[in-house]
């Protein structure tokens, strides 16, 4: 039940209502009509698993409690660490396990031990990536004092199971959604203003973008001895708009939704196409995981090598971007794809820049000067060649990318085009520009704070533009989202 289908609309109509018209009396009230959602949203997508994100949060529920009532600090410590131990062996069985076994296999095999090991049947839960990281950081900030345990099994449970967050994220923090469900929450016009713009800029970069470049991207990378090197090099580009308006749009989207039902989720993507350096990238980038992250492993790993000065940065953030590359699923290409970002770090750290906020320079149109427009494009292109291992089923098939790049139709004209044709080149182009022109905004159409006390006749011709694209050149139902299967 995507956010694009006519059933999830219908399902959060039904739900909008209940919660606002039905059981908006208390917090609590609302709050058991939204888990109801979230279990049966998540249990239409995978009934099999759901007893297992019930079971999880059961368990983290009370080892919460444990922490924060442990008479001794060593208890405490114990209580935390076994939660961190469940949480990553969750991540780990599901997710890994199979791929570290077929691994290991393949080493002995390569060394000349012959093995005849099987993997197992193991079917990964949606969304594991997601709540395992909301329970782990929920444990280690009630043991760092930093947050109260939730005593509340209703809003705890909500937080993990959220239904527009549990299927992509963003990972919320629990010390910043957790007291959200614990008060009143009160419609607003505004709220619901913005709610709306924002779902509805998700929808067209998904559908109208994201969907419509999705079948000439992997069209290409089925086809990869019968395409030319700037064909492979358009697939590439276009890969990158794809993942970018396919994920923020979820993220949007989810977002907006959060607002229908009074709730802030935490932003995940801002405007990583105009960063200036990687560092500066990957702070605009799947924010909430890059966050999660740094806070978890980069910093903790940083003190402990700090008496090794800049190779010891160097190392926390190979470690660090490495994971957040295997953290997308269990393949060696995610690994290599984390070292080759982890990689790109190096020259900050050796000059010096690898904190500093670069402020942009514009010119006379108000838009990036050459110097610094230059450099969007050059960390554009990094990441691009970087999605190369990212988007490929195996190493093997990455270097035939690279090849293909190698040969002298690079420098052809690309064959084949988007569907939409020219069309789809001209909405990435205005994604572009409005997303430039309203960077100081949460998002790109956001509407002004005051919306209430001003005519909003431009706001309505705005929306149905978007809603005209979508519906007329929206690829409807043809791509589930990228990071489902994250």
């Amino acid at each position: 039940m995507m956010f694009t289908s006519l059933k999830f609309l219908v399902f959060f109509v039904g739900i909008f209502l209940l919660y606002w018209f039905v059981f908006k009396r208390t917090y609590k009230s609302q709050n058991i009509i939204l888990l109801i959602a979230s279990y049966l949203f998540y249990g239409i997508a995978e009934w099999k698993m759901l007893p297992l994100l019930i079971v999880t949060t059961v368990v983290f529920y009370f080892l919460a409690i444990g922490i924060q009532t442990a008479k001794t600090e060593k208890r405490a410590s114990v209580l935390t660490t076994l939660g961190v131990i469940i949480g990553v062996g969750v991540l780990l069985y599901f997710k890994y396990f199979n791929f570290f076994i077929q691994s290991f296999s393949d080493f002995l095999n390569a060394i000349g031990l012959q093995t005849n090991w099987h993997t197992f049947k193991i079917i990964m839960p949606l969304g594991v990536s997601y709540f395992t990281f909301k329970l782990i950081s929920y444990v280690v900030e009630v043991h760092r004092g930093k947050m109260e345990a939730c005593r509340d099994f209703i809003a705890f449970a909500n937080f993990v199971a959220f239904f527009p967050t549990i299927m992509a994220g963003p990972i919320d923090r629990p010390q910043k959604f957790i007291p959200q469900l614990l008060q009143k929450r009160t419609f607003t016009y505004y709220g619901g203003v913005d709610g709306l713009q924002q779902i509805i800029w998700g929808l067209f970069k998904k559908i109208v973008i994201a969907d419509n470049l999705s079948p000439f991207v992997d069209n290409v990378w089925a086809n990869l001895g019968d395409s030319s090197g700037s064909t492979i090099l358009l697939a590439l580009i276009l890969y990158s708009f794809q993942m970018y308006t396919d994920f923020s749009g979820y993220s949007d989207m989810a977002i907006g939704l959060g607002k229908l039902l009074g709730l802030r989720i935490q932003k995940n993507f801002n405007y990583p196409f105009f960063a200036t350096n990687i560092a500066e990238f990957w702070r605009r980038w799947h924010i909430s995981l890059t966050g999660w992250l740094t806070d978890y492993v980069f910093i903790p790993l940083n003190i402990k090598f700090r008496d090794l000065g800049n190779f010891g940065m160097a190392l926390a953030i190979i470690i660090n971007m490495v994971l957040v590359g295997m953290w997308h699923g269990a393949n060696w290409t995610y690994a290599v794809f984390g070292l080759y970002q982890g990689l790109l770090f190096i020259p900050l750290i050796l000059s010096g820049n690898m904190s500093k906020k670069q402020k942009l320079k514009l010119n006379r149109w108000n838009g990036p000067q050459l110097k610094d427009a230059l450099k969007m494009l050059g960390i554009f292109m990094l990441y691009t060649l970087g999605t190369i291992v990212f988007r490929a089923d195996n190493l093997s098939q990455s270097w035939d990318v690279v090849k293909g790049l190698m040969d002298v139709s690079l420098f052809s004209i690309p064959q084949g085009m988007p569907k939409g044709g020219i069309m789809c080149y001209l909405f990435i182009i205005i994604m572009l520009f409005l997303e430039w022109r309203n960077r100081s905004k949460e998002y790109a159409i956001q509407p002004v704070a005051n919306v209430e006390d001003k005519p909003i006749i431009r706001l309505i011709i705005l929306d149905l533009i978007f809603l005209l694209g979508i519906f007329v050149l929206g690829n409807f139902g043809a791509n589930q989202f990228i990071y489902f299967q994250f």
